[in-house]
């Protein structure tokens, strides 16, 4: 992978990967910081919102899904890219990454007593299917020793931005929906927003490596694929019945985590695994608030597109 005996300077000057620019300019756009969203104004809604205990355990979750991807997955799957250029795209989405788990701790901060927030992360290393998920995606980054195995690993990295994380995306844009919590969701919008850009950048990256093995081993590599997310999903199965079977929206989150799977195979260039079916209403406005509680966002725009999969280009970006 990368050579320690020649170091070579990074060159923007000179295109090395097609669309490496593009990835890196979209995401210093849409940079962000927590303390710019005013979290403080959802606190008199929270002293009476009933479930606060689902709130606290979905916002635990993906803050434990956003370290793994900021300590192992940015930094394994950058180490081992030849390319100067997608190690740097892939560093600077670490960096985010790091500021969306920082982000749910600000939420937390905002509304929670300590110790209200140590049970929660009591709770995260307690939770079975949490635990299971981390340790699945985990593997696979500290397992690359080859280009199969990175494609792995990257493959393994849009799951968790693309699929993973949306069954705890769910109840924030929910409540979103139906003007509650609005501007702790706003944090999540912009988190999710950066998301999508990375599951679509780590896909492309993946495809540009998928396309140069023979076609036995790609047909290996689809089955070892669709396996492993299918192992995945059912263990997301069982997180969601945990958490949401008690205030009966199981039904509807499980809809939009096997619409957010097949979101995550298109963004790899594969086909889907589950059928369409009509995702909750009011969650889809959630996603598409055009609502800002900051001037800052003006600019930048905190609404969630859904990527088209098709040839990307500058306007694949445009939120």
């Amino acid at each position: 992978m990368f050579n320690l005996n020649t170091f070579e300077a990074v060159n923007w000057n000179r295109p090395t990967s097609e669309l490496a620019d593009v990835f890196w300019k979209q995401q210093t756009k849409q940079y962000w910081l927590e303390t710019e969203v005013p979290v403080s104004k959802d606190i008199l809604k929270w002293k009476s919102f009933e479930h606060q205990d689902v709130y606290k355990k979905v916002l635990g979750g993906l803050t434990l899904l956003d370290t793994i991807q900021t300590n192992i997955g940015m930094n394994e799957i950058s180490k081992h890219l030849d390319d100067l250029q997608e190690k740097a795209v892939l560093t600077l989405f670490g960096a985010m990454e790091a500021i969306h788990a920082r982000s749910y701790s600000y939420i937390f901060t905002t509304l929670c007593s300590n110790q209200e927030i140590d049970e929660v992360f009591e709770w995260v290393k307690e939770n079975k299917q949490l635990q299971f998920k981390a340790k699945k995606i985990s593997e696979q980054y500290k397992s690359i020793t080859d280009k199969e195995s990175l494609w792995k690993a990257m493959f393994s990295s849009v799951l968790l931005e693309s699929f993973l994380f949306y069954s705890g995306f769910f109840y924030p844009l929910y409540l979103a929906g139906q003007g509650l919590m609005k501007n702790s969701a706003e944090v999540i919008s912009l988190i999710l927003r950066d998301e999508a850009l990375h599951g679509v950048s780590v896909g492309y990256f993946a495809q540009n490596i998928f396309k140069t093995f023979p076609e036995e081993k790609q047909t290996e590599l689809k089955l070892w694929g669709y396996q492993f997310l299918l192992e995945l999903y059912e263990n997301e199965m069982k997180y969601t019945e945990e958490i949401y079977s008690d205030i009966g929206l199981a039904a509807e989150v499980k809809k939009y985590v096997r619409y957010n799977a097949n979101k995550a195979l298109a963004n790899l260039g594969l086909d889907k695994m589950f059928d369409d079916e009509a995702i909750d209403p009011i969650v889809m406005n959630g996603i598409r608030t055009d609502s800002v509680t900051h001037d800052f966002f003006s600019q930048k725009g905190n609404s969630y597109t859904i990527a088209k999969v098709k040839a990307i280009t500058d306007n694949t970006f445009k939120f």
